[in-house]
Formats: structure tokens, C-alpha cells, sequence
């Protein structure tokens, strides 16, 4: 009896009538027990599936009435079923039984599409670093030129923090995948546990251990924190790609479609307006993890300051971000890399990339850290200033040529040597992420 759900659009998992389906399965989930138990007679669980229709605008014309969401849509149940099949509906239970049982239902589809979602960008990740993995490249720290790395390592790192948020929303999902049939209180005043549990397992749901009112918000915190670190990971990458977009660095760009105009007054412009785009949209998710986590000190048993919150933040933050994942997705799969770009931007510096190559070496032969690094300093500042190749500057250098032979410094320059181990990074991270789909397979 597991709702079963398939989805082309997040939205339809925080429709008014997706709600109240899921309100009427958690109904029903309690009226099977009780036909097991021999309280109402059996088949009613299905009849009332069978004849009740769920009509949004009927519900809430009861509710302007009535002034309670819940007592509406149970009245419009009771208006459409056999009296004897519903007359222990909602028996011993509180409201939040059935909402809070249902928004987990609706919290755990919403985890499953964002799963599926994490799943179809990594794989482009994949496809990205294994194309590129010897593409060399100069890594920047600071935005400073630094050592060299390769295209491949730096999408191997995308794809690496993808699989940890695979791992941490599949967690959330199980996290948030509890319910509570328990009554007013959460002590089962007129309730069993037996029954929750009965219940809970046909929706796929597990008890809540100690429940008060509600299920505890720390469990919703810990599910919006998650989206926020996915969020976090859409933004790195695309404050990645936008620095490699600028004029000034030209190794990537994001899809400019054909047609496309880039600024109303200077027609040259391709923007990376794409992902600008859904660096703001990481925002607005981070900053509903705060709304969920000031969610948490409830009054007591309960109050409903966490209702209204939670009615903006759980479609917002998870259509957001499953926006977000899509936009990515379509971003890395129109992907224009330049790779003679990236080469050249290497070598920009003329060799100062191998600095550190050179201080190594004299630190071998007998030389304080110190000592190398005035010595290799002093020519890279002057590669700096006056332009020309740092190399021969270093043999110019009798200083440096005391210690080193022309060959021993020619050796501190190789390229491949620099980047002997990227190989193993990627496949490490394969092999991570392999793992990473077996078991959402």
C-alpha cells in the first residue's frame, strides 16, 4: 500500500490535491489495521479508496467554514463513503498524525527526484573528467596561478562532492521517512504502538520513537540542510565556471545557443548568465536551512509556529533545488571547453608553476627551506617584473647553479612528472562513484 508516485515536475509533489491524497493514505493505512482487527468490516479501506474523490475546492468550501483544514478534509471523506465504512476514520488520532505522516511521505518523493537528479548530473561530471583527465591546466589558488594540475582533477572534484551529497540526501531521506500515529500527546492515549507500526509499514514509513505532538523538527532541519549543501555544491561549480568564462581566463563556457544575445547594448557579450543564475538561487535554499532549524524549540508538546514556515520552505527549497540540479545539468552537458586556452594559460607565467619543483630540489642537496626559497624567490620575482622565462633566469643564477646541474633543472620543469599521480585521482574517484550507483540502483 506504499503511495507509489511518478513525477515529471517537483511541483506536483506540493499540489493542494497531492496533499490530501496523501492525507487520505495515511487514513486508509489506519483503516486497514483496524479491518485486520476485525473493528470495521473487511474491503472498507478499499471501498472508501474506491469511492472517494479527492476535490480540492469542496475542501476548502468546507474549511471556510469550519476554520480547520483537517475536520474539512475528513468531512469531505465522510460526504463520499459508506458511514459504516468510515466510522472509525480518524479513530483516537490527532491532526498531525496525519500531517506529519504525510509530509513525510511528500518530503521523501521530493528526496527521491533530487536523488534521481544528483545521479544525472554526476554522471555528466563523469563523462567531463574522462574526456579531459590529461588535459593539463593551471590550478589557482588566491586566483593566483599555482601549480599545474589537469581539467580532469578539477572536474574529478565536482563529481567527488556530488557522490558525497548523493550519500548525505539518500540519509536525509531516510531520516525524514518516519511517521507517528500516537495521538494528541504522543503517548497512545487511545492508540497502539502496535497499530502505528502496522500502519507506518504500509506506507513505507518507520515509527517515530518519541513523538510528541509531532514528529521532532530536528529530522526536518537535518533534510533542508541537506538541500543547502546541494545547493553549495551547484554554486561552487558555477562561480568555477564563471571565472573561467572571464575574458581574461577563456578556458569554458557555458551553452550559448544559436539566436542568443548576450547584452541589449554590446552585441559581442556571452554572459554566463546561466550560472549566475542559480548562484542566487543558492542562496535563497541556505537560507531556509535557518527557517528549519529555528523550527526545532517547539513549545512543550507543540505549537504551529513551525506550520507556516514549513508551508514556503518545503516546496520552495526543494523545487529550487531540483531546479538548480537541472540548469547544472544542462550546463555541463553544453560545456565549451578550450583546452589550447587552458595550455596557454599554463605556460602564462612562463614557468613559474615549477617554483616549488626548484625549491624542493635545493632543499636536497643540502639547503635550509630558508635558504631555497630566498634563492628561488628572488628569480621568480624577477620573472614577475621584468618578463622572460623563470628557467633561464635559474640558470643565470650562480648561486643556484652551485647546487644544481642545468639538467637538474631542467628535470624540476616536467610537466609530466608534475602530473604523474592525476591518473590516480580520477580513478579513485570512479571508483568512489561507482559505488555511489550501485546503491541507488
Amino acid at each position: 500500500m506504499i503511495p507509489r508516485y511518478t513525477r515529471k515536475e517537483m511541483q506536483a509533489v506540493w499540489t493542494e490535491e497531492r496533499k490530501f491524497n496523501l492525507w487520505l493514505d495515511v487514513e486508509l493505512a489506519v483503516l486497514k489495521v483496524f479491518e485486520e482487527e476485525g473493528r470495521i468490516p473487511r474491503g472498507a479501506s478499499q471501498r472508501v479508496r474506491e469511492r472517494v474523490k479527492i476535490n480540492v475546492s469542496r475542501i476548502q468550501e468546507i474549511e471556510n467554514t469550519v476554520r480547520h483544514d483537517v475536520i474539512a478534509f475528513l468531512v469531505h471523506v465522510a460526504e463520499q463513503a459508506n458511514p459504516e465504512d468510515v466510522r472509525f476514520l480518524h479513530f483516537g488520532m490527532t491532526s498531525s498524525d496525519v500531517l506529519d505522516t504525510a509530509f513525510a511521505l511528500q518530503l521523501r518523493e521530493a528526496g527521491y527526484i533530487l536523488l534521481d537528479d544528483l545521479k544525472k548530473v554526476g554522471e555528466v561530471i563523469e563523462s567531463l573528467m574522462l574526456e579531459y583527465s590529461d588535459a593539463p591546466a593551471v590550478g589557482r589558488t588566491h586566483g593566483i596561478h599555482a601549480e599545474p594540475i589537469t581539467l580532469g582533477v578539477k572536474f574529478a572534484s565536482w563529481l567527488s562532492e556530488t557522490a558525497r551529497n548523493v550519500k548525505r540526501m539518500k540519509e536525509a531521506v531516510k531520516e525524514i521517512s518516519v511517521g507517528k500515529i500516537s495521538g494528541a500527546v504522543g503517548v497512545y492515549g487511545h492508540v497502539s504502538p502496535d497499530l502505528e507500526r502496522r500502519a507506518l509499514e504500509l506506507l513505507g514509513l518507520r515509527p517515530e520513537p518519541v513523538s510528541t505532538q509531532v514528529v521532532p523538527r530536528d529530522r526536518h532541519a537535518a533534510f533542508f540542510t541537506a538541500l543547502a549543501l546541494c545547493a553549495g555544491m551547484v554554486e561552487r561549480i558555477a562561480v568555477e565556471i564563471r571565472h573561467l568564462q572571464r575574458t581574461e581566463v577563456r578556458e569554458v563556457w557555458e551553452p550559448f545557443g544559436r539566436g542568443q544575445r548576450g547584452s541589449s547594448a554590446m552585441p559581442h557579450k556571452k554572459n554566463p548568465v546561466l550560472s549566475e543564475n542559480i548562484t542566487g538561487l543558492a542562496r535563497l535554499v541556505r537560507s531556509y536551512t535557518l527557517a528549519a532549524l529555528e523550527n526545532m524549540p517547539l513549545w512543550h508538546e507543540r505549537d504551529i509556529s513551525h506550520s507556516s514556515v514549513e508551508r514556503v520552505i518545503a516546496p520552495d527549497a526543494t523545487i529550487a533545488t531540483d531546479f538548480m540540479l537541472n540548469r547544472l545539468k544542462n550546463i555541463l552537458e553544453g560545456l565549451q571547453v578550450d583546452v589550447a586556452q587552458a595550455v596557454a594559460n599554463l605556460n602564462l607565467t612562463r614557468g613559474l608553476v615549477f617554483s616549488e619543483s626548484v625549491l624542493l630540489a635545493l632543499i636536497d642537496k643540502g639547503l635550509s627551506r630558508d635558504q631555497a626559497y630566498i634563492l628561488v624567490q628572488r628569480n621568480a620575482l624577477k620573472c614577475w617584473d621584468e618578463g622572460g622565462e623563470f628557467l633561464e633566469y635559474l640558470k643565470a643564477d650562480e648561486e643556484i647553479m652551485s647546487y644544481l646541474s642545468a639538467e637538474e633543472l631542467d628535470k624540476c620543469f616536467d610537466m609530466k612528472h608534475a602530473l604523474r599521480h592525476t591518473g590516480l585521482i580520477i580513478d579513485r574517484v570512479r571508483e568512489e562513484w561507482k559505488k555511489v550507483l550501485e546503491v541507488l540502483n
